[in-house]
């Protein structure tokens, strides 16, 4: 895993990105049964609202320091508040939570080869929620 991966990533592991409880090959590769998949959509639709508005918040927040920041000499006592709002973000939290569930519905054997290799091939593309943020860092 890259050391610059999110926080939240690093602790958790890579998983796949979107809806890959959907995706046959790693429903194949994991064994998933049909109950794992509906808990683990289940898991997804609860959380999915909330992480579509902090995602919507995290951006804004991100935008106000722009013209601080665009400045010769920017005043650090204007940043730093801001700095500090963009770290806290609860984005963070929401999709750790979410991970969480994830991993209650796994085995520890399908956890693992979900984070190795359960990765055979492009995601799907519907359903999935807010890109990550700066880029996937």
């Amino acid at each position: 895993m890259e050391p610059n991966r999110p926080p939240i990533e690093r602790m958790f592991g890579a998983v796949p990105p979107g809806r890959w409880w959907t995706d046959p090959a790693i429903v194949q590769k994991l064994a998933l049964t049909p109950e794992q998949q509906k808990q683990i959509e289940n898991v997804f639709q609860a959380s999915r609202v909330k992480l579509i508005d902090l995602n919507a918040s995290l951006q804004k927040e991100e935008v106000v320091p722009e013209p601080l920041l665009d400045v010769d000499h920017p005043d650090e006592s204007k940043v730093l508040p801001q700095i500090d709002r963009i770290a806290q973000a609860e984005l963070e939290k929401a999709n750790a939570r979410m991970l969480l569930g994830f991993r209650g519905v796994l085995t520890q054997e399908q956890w693992k080869t979900l984070q190795s290799n359960g990765r055979p091939g492009p995601p799907p593309q519907s359903g999935n929620f807010p890109p990550p943020r700066n880029g996937g860092r």
